[in-house]
């Protein structure tokens, strides 16, 4: 099952797109406001990656979108079909005044299955890959030592599938995927239940403390 075939459905029912909307080209990210920083996380279906930093305190926005892949411009359809090397993932711009970095990785690794590198929950396949793109050294030392930290801690049986890997280009999703949770919460829940995300972290994790 993917959330292609799981949820298109609806989601073209509910927003009435139409077939010249869904296959506009995509943009590149714009640069953060000055003194914001940005990060970008993969975690499987996109939808999902959103809430939980923007729950954040100093998370100034996020963003869904694809990134890693070969293809310029790409499309939701493109993606999903495979072959762009595109994975989604979501740009968090926030404040490094009121949140860390570190604070951030802490935050995708519970919102991850981090050993799983095929797709994430009922999602499956490369463009749905866990992933940490980092933006500069400092990330990239910050997330390299959390996932050491993880590794070592004997919590999990298999080894930790996330890469690390530079952050290259940003292609803004289609604005029907930005804050899909906040726009179409009963579909959202469906397919989040459906994908079966929360009972896996909570089979990791533990149940949420909040």
């Amino acid at each position: 099952m993917t959330r292609l075939s799981f949820a298109v459905a609806a989601l073209a029912a509910t927003l009435g797109l139409g077939a010249a909307a869904a296959e506009e080209r995509t943009q590149v990210a714009p640069e953060p406001p000055a003194g914001m920083a940005v990060a970008t996380f993969a975690a499987g279906c996109f939808w999902c990656v959103e809430p939980p930093f923007d729950k954040l305190d100093g998370v100034v926005s996020t963003t869904s979108g694809y990134t890693a892949g070969h293809t310029t411009g790409p499309t939701y359809k493109e993606v999903s079909r495979g072959g762009t090397g595109h994975t989604e993932a979501v740009r968090v711009v926030y404040d490094p005044q009121k949140v860390g970095y570190q604070k951030l990785v802490d935050t995708f690794w519970r919102n991850v299955d981090l050993v799983d590198g095929g797709g994430q929950f009922c999602d499956r396949g490369p463009e749905y890959r866990p992933a940490i793109f980092v933006h500069g050294d400092e990330q990239k030392q910050i997330a390299e030592t959390s996932k050491s930290a993880l590794a070592a801690s004997g919590r999990f049986r298999q080894p930790i599938a996330v890469p690390i890997e530079p952050a290259r280009e940003f292609w803004v999703a289609e604005d029907y995927h930005q804050d899909y949770y906040l726009k179409n919460p009963i579909q959202y829940q469906y397919y989040r239940w459906g994908c079966g995300r929360d009972a896996r972290l909570e089979a990791l994790w533990g149940k949420p403390t909040s």
